[in-house]
């Protein structure tokens, strides 16, 4: 069996030095501290459980940089989504497939092991079906095959345009199916993914938000799930609160736990405006926390409300959603970084004493393994071998203890210091560059230039 020797190793139950990790497949077969390399080992500094990446538009990454300028007026999470759908309409299935393959690449490289991709384009421009359904969600199960990232295929139920059954418009109608489309396309995605994944790939629901549903098909598309994942967009902006209450007379947070069998197979993405009595309840229900600290202060969130939900043993992962910026160690430092701006305080993410990068990074490796529905985010015989090595002669951790190492990759290290990763034990990333970084950067250049050429 194939086997990696670390030279220190966060495992299960602490650090230890000269770990010796076999995988058996796409699991973790067997664990021994201090040991010896074998001929053949792959040889690495440091190792450390791998996190998944729970939120993720992989077409948004090819408009980076698109929408930093300021129009007339105030600009706004409603200007920038105006925008989207216009870059959106344009985009092809050979786009849609070039551009995931570039993100999952970059998810790798920057130390994310598997991603959760909540998708939402289904159609083509205007709304016409493609010949199968589900051809878009297949170009994605084409980039994941491509760049080996564990996936978790999330398709977005889209059925209204805003609170209250409005009709959808414009870029809106790719998104839009009834609940009986949405099973169709479920159905034919399950079977595709079968047939070209490995077997750590999931496929679960997504309805998008609750103003793009309604509280009968939500409750009709629910069973779908059949239990795998569930995610929602939830209370992410103050007028998405304002129109949710004023028309189901309730907070979004707040109407959900009433109203929907939220627990630990759940995520719950955004969640930056909570009432206190929210975050505690939403804490309590075992949901996690889909954060994503980058686009949430591209797109002026707001913060999440960190303290009170931890104080209650809330679970929380984070992930790059409109990739403007993949990066797991600046995703985790912003998250705490927007706590001590809000709060005019410093070491804010954590419940009582201890290490902030520590709560940091293990919270997310947990928590993203459970909204991904992997066995994985520890490193434990038996689980997924999502594994990550980092260089700690890198300038920004040399200089640090074990115990301090989690707070110098959070606060103070790039992602240069990733020089290899396994996504289920398919050893993706050597040396800092992933095995197919050439042909997915080429064909991406390719057909961004036919995407702007369209615009």
């Amino acid at each position: 069996m194939p086997a990696i020797f670390a030279n220190h190793a966060l495992l299960h139950d602490g650090w230890h030095a000269d770990v010796r990790i076999t995988l058996n497949g796409s699991k973790i077969g067997s664990i021994k501290a201090d040991s010896t390399a074998e001929a053949g080992d792959t040889r690495v500094d440091t190792v450390l459980p791998a996190l998944a990446n729970l939120h993720s538009h992989s077409f948004q990454r090819a408009m980076a940089g698109m929408t930093e300028v300021r129009a007339a007026g105030r600009d706004s999470f409603w200007t920038w989504r105006s925008l989207m759908y216009q870059f959106m309409q344009k985009v092809t299935p050979e786009q849609y497939h070039a551009i995931a393959a570039l993100v999952f690449m970059e998810m790798q490289e920057a130390g994310y092991a598997s991603v959760g991709e909540f998708h939402y384009v289904h159609h083509q421009n205007g709304g016409a079906r493609f010949e199968q359904i589900s051809e878009l969600s297949q170009r994605v199960f084409a980039a994941a095959a491509q760049t080996g990232i564990g996936l978790t295929h999330l398709p977005v139920l889209y059925s209204y345009g805003g609170a209250g059954r409005v009709d959808l418009s414009g870029g809106q109608m790719r998104f839009g199916n009834t609940v009986t489309q949405f099973a169709d396309l479920l159905t034919e995605a399950r079977s595709k993914a079968a047939e070209v994944l490995p077997d750590d790939t999931r496929v679960g629901i997504a309805p998008h938000s609750l103003r793009a549903t309604c509280p009968e098909d939500l409750a009709e598309a629910l069973p779908i799930a059949a239990g795998n994942p569930i995610h929602i967009h939830i209370s992410e902006q103050p007028k998405e609160v304002e129109d949710i209450q004023g028309w189901l007379g309730a907070r979004p947070v707040e109407w959900l736990l009433q109203n929907a069998p939220v627990d630990q197979n759940w995520c719950l993405i955004h969640a930056t405006h909570m009432t206190d009595t929210e975050t505690r309840d939403m804490a309590r229900s075992g949901a996690v926390a889909g954060l994503c600290p980058i686009t949430e202060a591209n797109l002026g969130d707001g913060p999440f409300n960190g303290p009170a939900y931890l104080e209650e043993g809330g679970a929380f992962g984070v992930g790059s959603d409109s990739n403007v910026c993949i990066s797991l160690t600046e995703e985790l430092r912003m998250l705490e970084y927007s706590q001590r701006l809000r709060d005019i305080s410093r070491n804010v993410m954590i419940p009582g004493e201890g290490s902030v990068g520590n709560v940091l990074y293990t919270g997310a490796a947990k928590g993203g393994a459970t909204a991904l529905g992997r066995d994985c985010g520890e490193i434990a015989e038996g689980k997924l071998a999502d594994l990550v090595a980092i260089d700690r002669s890198d300038p920004a951790l040399v200089a640090l203890r074990d115990d301090q190492l989690l707070d110098g990759l959070c606060f103070a290290a790039k992602d240069r210091v990733v020089t290899d990763l396994w996504s289920a034990g398919r050893h993706r990333v050597q040396g800092g560059r992933h095995v197919a970084r050439d042909a997915v950067i080429a064909t991406y250049g390719d057909a961004i230039k036919s995407l702007l050429a369209s615009l």
